[in-house]
């Protein structure tokens, strides 16, 4: 179940205010970039937004439900935003979060792909 934050409350991905940041697209807007894309499921993930997550994963790699592992979500750092064409870019970045008590972080280059006009999430690595 989602949590919607009121319209005045910093976005989760602390880049402005929710309802003018990543709100639209949690309710239907069309990121315009990757790094948009990005940015907009994290705030999902740290509002439990499963069906924003689930619609922009790609097809080939979108796994049947999400499961939300974390406790809480610190904040996010994005590193890079690398454009290999129209249709493909990559974005670097690091998510730090709780599980249990103990923090960690997540430091992903995620690849994306844009089809019919619709960024999609594909996969991620993880940089040593």
């Amino acid at each position: 179940m989602a949590i919607n934050p009121p319209a005045t409350t910093l976005c989760p991905c602390n880049a402005g205010e929710y309802a003018t940041c990543c709100g639209p697209y949690h309710t239907g807007a069309q990121a315009h970039d990757a790094k948009t894309l990005m940015r907009s499921r994290y705030s999902a993930y740290v509002l439990k937004n499963a069906h924003y997550l689930l619609n922009t994963w790609h097809s080939d790699t979108r796994p049947v439900a999400i499961e939300f592992a974390v406790d809480k979500w610190l904040g996010l750092e994005v590193k890079s935003h690398s454009i290999q064409d129209a249709e493909h870019a990559s974005v670097e970045f690091i998510a730090r979060y709780k599980v249990g008590g103990r923090a960690h972080r997540l430091h992903e280059i995620s690849q994306f792909v844009r089809e019919n006009g619709q960024w999609l999430y594909v996969d991620g690595n993880f940089p040593n």
